[in-house]
């Protein structure tokens, strides 16, 4: 068998229901699925047995331990050469597994990772946050888009591992969250062969709303320190720009206030490159999305992603560099379901 696909599940039957549906419509069959449902209060087998006669699928039920140690959990049940790790929230288009095959048998890879985008039934916040994980103008293209300013590390929402190099790495550790980049720093420091395959891709639902969307960055701002601890090398530039971007935006907000007392005339004049971000913002997702609403929605939500990330970042790296803190202290009051 040619592929594996490994999904942990945490109380979203729906979404399952979905990934499956679309799994049934792939053009190439080669391929198994392998769901791991990691202490779900709501489970969903019944789900997976709706789709025994269509896919061949295995159902597994497991104590809670996280995403990573339940990935670990189906790979080590798993037969194909290859694992394909997805998360439950993405929905495949009917040519994924045939862009992986087309991808594999032109160039070799040991682990590789698509991008992701919008679907048409997306709310236009699920779409304004798609935006704004995606673009240049925000990310850097980091994850995943043909533009990058920084190579490409796969994300565990699309990522694929040869299975020997899987175990022989030793697969995800135990890091609360951001553990697949640590695994991608491993595979990379192991010398494998890491390739974006763009042609890979898939719809990524990520969070329904920005007050969740906040919680979900503002945890990857806390992880990256702490890959920063277990990885000097891995922090560039690029992973410190929403920290400076935050700090910007406080800034000018602090003149901005302080001008209206000194000089209420100029008080607007720090405001102006956050407008013309904004802007940019608004008028880059408008013409992608195609509705001025969706650009607008977008100024939220990068603003929510950048300084979420910020927020974290900072509060991370004040409690384990300045502090000396231990990994976990960071995410005390942060974990999410």
């Amino acid at each position: 068998m040619m592929f594996s696909i490994i999904i942990p599940v945490y109380n979203r039957p729906d979404e399952v229901d979905e990934l499956l549906e679309s799994l049934t419509r792939q053009t190439v069959k080669d391929f198994e699925v392998v769901i791991v449902e990691d202490g779900s209060k709501v489970p969903c087998r019944d789900v997976c047995e709706k789709y025994e006669a269509k896919l061949d699928i295995q159902y597994f039920a497991k104590p809670n331990s996280g995403p990573g140690q339940s990935r670990n959990y189906g790979v080590e049940r798993a037969k194909g050469e290859y694992v394909l790790i997805l998360d439950s929230d993405v929905v495949l288009p009917e040519g994924y597994i045939a862009a992986v095959s087309a991808e594999l048998e032109r160039e070799p890879a040991d682990a590789f990772g698509g991008p992701d985008s919008a679907h048409s039934s997306f709310t236009d916040t699920q779409k304004a946050i798609s935006y704004s994980m995606t673009s240049f103008f925000t990310t850097g293209g980091i994850r995943g888009g043909k533009k990058k300013l920084d190579k490409f590390y796969p994300r565990s929402f699309n990522m694929g591992v040869r299975r020997d190099v899987y175990e022989r790495l030793g697969g995800f550790s135990k890091m609360r969250f951001g553990e697949d980049i640590d695994f991608s720093i491993r595979i990379f420091k192991a010398g494998c062969r890491c390739r974006l395959f763009p042609e890979a891709w898939v719809w990524h639902k990520r969070r329904t709303d920005l007050k969740k969307f906040f919680r979900q960055v503002y945890n990857s701002g806390i992880a990256r320190i702490n890959l920063y601890k277990k990885y000097p090398e891995s922090l560039k530039l690029v992973h410190m720009l929403p920290m400076v971007f935050t700090v910007g935006v406080l800034t000018m907000a602090a003149l901005c206030i302080a001008l209206l007392f000194l000089c209420p005339t100029l008080a607007w004049l720090p405001l102006v490159p956050l407008a013309l971000y904004s802007l940019i913002i608004c008028a880059d997702s408008a013409r992608e999305n195609h509705s001025l609403h969706i650009g607008i929605l977008s100024i939220a939500a990068a603003y929510t992603q950048l300084m979420g990330y910020g927020f974290g970042f900072i509060e991370a790296w004040w409690k384990r560099c300045i502090r000396g803190k231990s990994e976990f202290s960071a995410f005390e009051k942060n974990f999410y379901s």
